[in-house]
């Protein structure tokens, strides 16, 4: 076992990244139109040398304005963030935009004063497209498990074998072991002999959380394979799992059916002797 999960660490691939994976263009362009309108009027301040006065007479004009000024720092309202004020107290950043003064407090303490006046910025929208661009790449981890999901389809498809995606565990009655936990399964293929639920995904760095699927589908495996009719795939990849190899080894070791991109054929090959 110990040398064929050194063949299969020797096989994990760099990247699966496609040219689509480094930035949602899509979901930036909708981000910055929700917005845009608001950001068309902040455009009045810049450039003003008295930039207060500016501010006032947006403000009597429309203060819901303001509530987009989180993203001009790059944050998001939704996420709550906290800062301290003059004062030493924690506060929510969306509470500097409820009143003409936080509004005042938090454009010059956040550095936007200068910027405005100084026209470093010449259109707000522009701005915050590229603001976008760059909160996106958060969502990068993401994008290689979808694009992992996106290759294993096309390699069933590829090899005309019937699946169906993002299957939910409650389809599964016979499975009593997971108990009351909702699972969702990325693939189900059914052959003559068996009901396999795979679960896929691809990992280009590393972190915590690496461990903890390792873990959870050490758990997972044993109770659906104790059922005839089941068995549990795991299909992974991805040279993250190198800052996680023995927690990886592991789950290898437990899990009955563990496969990479290089080793998927195996799968494949069982499978359609099946069918």
């Amino acid at each position: 076992m110990e040398k064929n999960f050194e063949l299969f660490i020797s096989q994990l691939s760099e990247t699966n990244a496609t040219l689509d994976y480094f930035t949602d263009f899509e979901k930036v362009i909708k981000n910055t139109n929700k917005i845009a309108i608001k950001l068309n009027q902040l455009n009045y301040l810049i450039g003003k040398t008295d930039l207060t006065k500016a501010i006032e007479e947006l403000y009597e004009e429309n203060p819901k304005v303001f509530e987009v000024l989180d993203i001009l720092i790059a944050v998001r309202t939704k996420d709550k963030k906290k800062t301290l004020n003059a004062n030493g107290e924690f506060v929510l950043l969306e509470s500097y935009f409820t009143s003409l003064q936080g509004v005042i407090n938090y454009i010059e303490q956040t550095g936007l004063a200068e910027v405005f006046k100084n026209k470093n910025i010449t259109n707000l929208v522009d701005y915050v497209f590229g603001v976008e661009v760059g909160l996106d790449t958060n969502a990068r981890k993401n994008r290689g498990g979808e694009n992992m999901a996106k290759a294993v389809a096309l390699k069933f498809k590829g090899a005309n074998i019937p699946y169906r995606a993002e299957v939910d565990s409650t389809e599964f009655e016979e499975i009593k072991s997971l108990g009351q936990d909702l699972k969702r399964f990325d693939f189900v293929v059914q052959t003559s002999k068996k009901i396999y639920l795979i679960e896929t995904n691809f990992y280009n760095s590393g972190g915590s959380k690496l461990n903890e699927v390792a873990r959870a589908y050490t758990d997972i495996a044993p109770k659906i394979n104790q059922y005839d009719k089941f068995e549990f795939v795991w299909i992974t990849d991805g040279q993250g799992w190198l800052s996680a190899k023995n927690k990886l080894g592991e789950a290898y070791s437990l899990i009955p059916s563990v496969y990479n991109l290089a080793t998927l054929e195996d799968f494949i090959s069982k499978i359609k002797e099946e069918l």
